[in-house]
């Protein structure tokens, strides 16, 4: 092989590899930095650059999309002195590449430190039975604390999020239980209160059924009442018509003598009537005469309309 052909593919071979050195071509969503003679000289974003060969260098390269960093499980100590262990996944992006590069040697591990750092001293303000209430407090009280550090860094953190949260077995356990009384105490009061509902409306039942037939008993007696007044009062109209009748009747031609003959059968009736009912009776010296009965009925019934005082009846003369 001849010197000139030697040369040639020395060259070429030079060529290459300067052009590697010199054409860049940047990915969308990434940027390089590049220092000229050690200083920073620019940020490269998405495209093709030339740079100038032996003098231009890229030191970072960044990726500029949002990034999932996995926090490691870490044992914390809850305010009641119990130990967890809490893993989590942290969310964040880088916005400025400059201070990404020169603001901290290893963001991604001082990040994922500052966040278990964090994460610690939040658990140890609460207890354990809060812990699983509380994670979406503790999760912004992490972000805003770690977004406050590392804003000097160029770096936006976006959220955090609480993985698992581990108790050891033996509060498990006892967590477990109690969660079991909880429920058997939920249990009982529902059914007691149950039984207490069921009392309550059996009691209502009976009260407004006995306010039912009490109003039904009372308005049946109002019934039977009305119904006995009237009736009362439609015999007392009937016998007020009757006597009224009677009385026109005796002041018509004849009326004495049939009110006689009628007072007559009667008496004959009556007393016919008292020998059936028993062997032994006692009558009046005088009961043979009819007429003298007659007449002393008739003189009542003629001065009924003008009552006189009662004269004392003297017992008859004993045979």
């Amino acid at each position: 092989m001849t010197g000139p052909l030697i040369a040639v593919i020395a060259l070429t071979i030079l060529f290459f590899i300067v052009l590697a050195k010199t054409a860049v071509v940047v990915p969308q969503q990434n940027a390089y930095i590049v220092e000229r003679l050690g200083r920073f000289s620019g940020i490269l974003p998405a495209g093709f650059h030339i740079l100038v060969p032996f003098i231009d260098v890229i030191r970072y390269k960044h990726i500029l999309k949002e990034q999932a960093v996995e926090i490691p499980e870490q044992i914390c100590i809850t305010r009641d002195n119990v130990q967890v262990g809490v893993d989590g996944v942290l969310y964040m992006k880088i916005i400025d590449a400059e201070r990404a590069s020169y603001g901290i040697s290893n963001f991604s591990f001082a990040i994922s430190q500052l966040a278990q750092t964090t994460l610690r001293s939040e658990l140890g303000k609460i207890e354990l039975d809060r812990t699983f209430e509380e994670r979406t407090n503790i999760n912004t009280n992490i972000v805003s604390e770690l977004d406050k550090a590392t804003e000097p860094w160029g770096i936006k953190v976006f959220r955090y999020e609480i993985k698992n949260i581990t108790p050891p077995a033996d509060i498990l356990g006892a967590m477990e239980k109690q969660m079991r009384a909880e429920r058997e105490k939920r249990a009982t009061i529902l059914t007691s209160e149950g039984t207490r509902d069921a009392a309550i409306n059996t009691a209502e039942g009976d009260k407004q059924q006995t306010i039912k037939k009490s109003e039904a008993q009372k308005q049946r007696q109002i019934n039977e009442a009305e119904g006995q007044a009237s009736a009362i009062l439609s015999i007392a109209k009937a016998t007020a018509e009757g006597i009224r009748e009677v009385a026109e009747t005796i002041q018509m031609a004849g009326g004495m003598e049939a009110v006689q003959l009628r007072v007559a059968e009667k008496y004959i009736e009556q007393f016919g009537n008292l020998a059936k009912v028993g062997n032994t009776m006692i009558v009046p010296s005088n009961v043979a005469d009819v007429s003298g009965m007659l007449a002393s009925a008739m003189s009542i019934i003629q001065q009924s309309s003008h009552p006189a005082p009662l004269a004392k009846i003297s017992a008859p003369p004993r045979g």
